[in-house]
């Protein structure tokens, strides 16, 4: 059987029958959608045939069925929500794949101009010509205008949406992403030490949308702050009254030589990835001699605990395994000091100590050679960069970080990539309708989950000040969290703002947080999951209320 492609994400197939389904699978589709009715001749496989067929080969399967000529803007639209939801790559058929075709155009209409549509059927041989009346009227809406455009749908985005929404829910609100998955972060250093399942750090993105908000599935291509306007991959064009950018940022693994080659394999891990943190437990697991390396690239990055985090755990099982004496573990940090608010610096050295970890600051992992398990690093011996090899049985790499090539060539970007705003009230420098939160922001705080949820607030009740016209409200003190996970059950909670100011949520009485406590991992592993879910996302802003302008911290 002959399946024609009409995009990256879909073919069209005349009928199938169950055995064409074995081949759809070998040639790599994970979702089948039938868009032929029953019955409309003899012998056709029912669609409940074809379903069982399809998931007893691991495929999803959707049945969408219409009569030849008959496609209505309602079928489009259905087909639009299988398109968006079924994983890809996904095979259409009817009784010839016209029918499909069809579909697949009206589903698209408002994301591709007619003209590409009609060349992309006519290529599989399908003419769609009669379906331009269609194509046009649905089209229309490729251009739109909403109050607000919030690019990103991660913790700062969601956030920000439902902080704003449960000010104002009239508020019009369109959120930019392509994500099929939301993901707590925070969560993979305890994937890594088995503590998490990885699958409790993931929901569909669609069960944390907000509800009231228009959902763009595409990535945002570039930003006309000029013309007040985002321009999406599908060529539809959004505008605003504000925009909101909150894309995160970009772990840049191909800027250490041979490491995007050698993840998840001869040793060589890490926990910034959702699908290799499993691969640290199994690694740490299993080491029972030999040399562990631990990296940390210059920042910024995402949470400037998480490589440390990643080692004391690692020793801990290995100490509880008895087999920590045999295992020679080095900290290869780019920075000049283990951490960089000195008050939580006593603390982490004792576990330094306790574990026998060889300190090596100032030392950057610039190369990894994963068949010869060899890691580069470099430093710096009398202002002259020089090189060294070390050998590893285990290497836990954590790549350098660097804005979105979207905002980092935007007219929104600072000298470092990131959006230039105010560190206080988060808003541009240059637009007054554009404010940046997240790991997107060009701000001096830790760039965590812990930042974006008391930055959320802020920006949600200054972007509603800035519907009516008038200046920020809110500011944001830096605020960040890193509960630096020392050992199984034990916790440094660092938390401080802009200048490493202590900015502790507990009295000292209840939490010490510079020094390590159970009633931190309790924190940690009970508390901050469900805060995220059920709070932070949905905007109850539990200990985030955003503080006034004026009024006393």
């Amino acid at each position: 059987m002959a399946f024609k492609q009409l995009d990256d994400g879909f073919s069209v197939s005349p009928q199938l029958d169950p055995g064409d389904v074995e081949q759809a699978a070998r040639d790599g589709y994970r979702s089948i959608i039938s868009n032929r009715p029953d019955g409309e001749e003899p012998g056709q496989p029912t669609a409940a045939t074809m379903r069982a067929e399809a998931e007893r080969h691991g495929l999803a399967f959707a049945h969408i069925p219409i009569v030849s000529g008959r496609a209505t803007d309602a079928d489009g639209d259905e087909m639009r929500r299988a398109l968006d939801t079924m994983p890809g790559p996904i095979l259409g058929f009817c009784r010839s794949g016209a029918r499909s075709t069809t579909l697949w155009a009206l589903a698209n209409a408002d994301r591709a101009d007619p003209a590409t549509l009609k060349r992309q059927a006519s290529g599989a041989g399908h003419d769609i010509a009669a379906l331009e009346p269609a194509l046009q009227r649905r089209s229309k809406g490729r251009n739109m205008t909403y109050d607000v455009v919030i690019v990103g749908g991660g913790a700062a985005g969601i956030a920000t949406a439902s902080s704003i929404l449960k000010r104002n829910s009239k508020v019009t609100i369109a959120i930019v992403d392509p994500a099929k998955d939301h993901y707590y972060q925070p969560g993979w250093t305890l994937v890594g030490a088995g503590v998490f399942t990885p699958e409790q750090t993931r929901k569909d993105e669609a069960d944390v949308m907000p509800k009231g908000v228009e959902w763009m599935r595409v990535p945002a291509v570039s930003f006309d702050p000029d013309r007040n306007a985002v321009a999406l991959e599908d060529g539809r064009t959004l505008t605003y009254r504000v925009l909101v950018v909150a894309p995160g940022l970009r772990l840049a693994w191909e800027k250490i030589e041979g490491l995007p080659q050698a993840l998840g394999r001869n040793g060589v891990t890490s926990n910034y990835r959702y699908d290799l943190a499993p691969y640290t437990h199994q690694l740490v697991k299993g080491l029972k001699s030999g040399r562990a390396l631990f990296s940390q690239p210059p920042m910024p990055i995402k949470c400037a605990g998480a490589p440390q985090k990643a080692m004391y755990l690692s020793c801990d099982i290995w100490r509880d395994a008895g087999v920590l004496p045999a295992i020679d573990v080095e900290f290869h940090n780019a920075g000049a000091v283990l951490f960089g608010v000195a008050t939580y610096v006593p603390a982490l050295m004792e576990y330094i100590e306790k574990y026998g970890i060889d300190l090596r600051l100032e030392s950057n992992l610039v190369a990894v050679d994963g068949d010869r398990k060899v890691a580069t690093f470099e430093r710096k011996k009398d202002g002259v960069a020089e090189r060294f090899e070390r050998e590893f049985d285990m290497l836990h790499a954590v790549p350098p970080q660097v804005s979105l090539d979207v905002v980092a060539n935007s007219p929104l970007a600072a000298v470092s990539g990131f959006v230039d705003v105010d560190e206080a009230t988060l808003r541009h420098k240059r637009y007054e309708n554009v404010f940046g939160l997240g790991d997107a922001a060009g701000t001096s705080n830790a760039k965590t989950a812990a930042a974006a949820r008391k930055q959320a607030p802020v920006v949600a009740v200054n972007v509603l000040a800035a519907l009516d016209g008038k200046p920020p409200v809110a500011d944001y003190d830096g605020y960040g969290s890193c509960p630096l996970t020392v050992e199984r059950g034990k916790i440094v909670l660092a938390e401080f703002g802009y200048g490493g100011k202590l900015l502790p949520s507990f009295p000292s009485w209840l939490l010490d947080g510079t020094r390590p406590t159970k009633a931190a991992w309790f924190l940690k592993e009970r508390m901050l999951p469900p805060i995220y879910w059920q709070a932070m996302l949905k905007g109850r802003e539990w200990m985030a209320a955003p503080h006034k302008i004026g009024e006393p911290a």
